[in-house]
């Protein structure tokens, strides 16, 4: 086997999937820390659009290998041998999903150990997020005279109060996943053997509603974050929203009203 077959083996070993009905489980597994390089960027973003491009599929579950760490973030080794700090990711961005803005399906991220630095970032690109009791978040970048550029000093201060979040970016101090969800950022908080359990009853619970009103309404949050409530009426009824004219002119949009007048649940067909 030649060195570049080697290194593809090793990047397909590193992102593992699994499906379970419509859930796509992801599992970023790279002893010791699952740190990522650009290789597996790559490999985590072909994962995630894999995912979206397949119309079976309707929830993804990104997760760690191991206890220890989620993600320890960018692979320092990987940079002492020469990968620059701005290096092409991807068309994903770090990880594959800091900046894979056209995912319109929902991401829970089953935190299941340290978050730190990119993995940090990656966690917050997620839309959901199931914690581990004994998991700590943090964004250590500005002790090692970088910033974190992979999405971390635009997300964390819209999802946490402003002067924590700055706290948390100036200083690398940690969250952990108690103060975490009681401030907001996940949901659950869960002890570590129930972690996957815990992401694929949300998961279940997510994927009982319409997969093109989940869609949507994903596509009117992310759209819609930075812009005044009128504003965002105005793009909402704009018509450049495409997941939600297809949601409007679905079929789906009729079965949910007949299916309620009738007494049934709902049989969703995507279209």
């Amino acid at each position: 086997m030649s060195t570049s077959e080697q290194a593809l083996t090793k990047t397909r070993r590193a992102v593992q999937t699994e499906t379970r009905g419509t859930i796509l489980i992801i599992t970023l597994n790279r002893p010791k820390a699952n740190a990522i390089d650009t290789a597996t960027s790559r490999a985590l973003y072909q994962a995630f659009h894999d995912f979206q491009h397949d119309p079976q599929l309707q929830v993804a579950i990104i997760t760690g290998g191991g206890e220890r760490f989620f993600s320890a973030g960018w692979d320092l080794k990987a940079a002492t041998e020469g990968e620059a700090v701005d290096a092409d990711h991807g068309p994903g961005g770090f990880a594959g999903l800091t900046e894979y803005f056209e995912l319109t399906k929902p991401v829970i991220g089953a935190i299941n150990g340290m978050a730190v630095g990119g993995g940090f970032e990656l966690a917050l690109a997620c839309d959901l997020l199931v914690a581990a009791e004994h998991v700590q978040f943090f964004l250590p970048e500005a002790t090692i005279g970088i910033a974190p550029d992979s999405g971390g000093v635009f997300r964390l201060p819209r999802r946490l109060p402003r002067a924590l979040a700055m706290e948390m970016i100036l200083t690398g101090c940690r969250l952990n996943a108690e103060d975490a969800q009681r401030h907001g950022l996940v949901n659950r908080v869960v002890p570590q053997a129930q972690l996957l359990d815990s992401a694929l009853e949300l998961a279940e619970a997510v994927q009982v509603a319409a997969p093109l009103a989940q869609q949507a309404i994903k596509e009117l949050v992310n759209s819609s974050e930075v812009l005044s409530i009128e504003a965002a009426f105005q793009l909402q009824r704009s018509g450049q929203l495409a997941c939600y004219q297809r949601m409007l002119h679905s079929d789906d949009a009729q079965e949910g009203s007949r299916a309620f007048t009738e007494g049934r649940d709902p049989c969703w067909q995507g279209r």
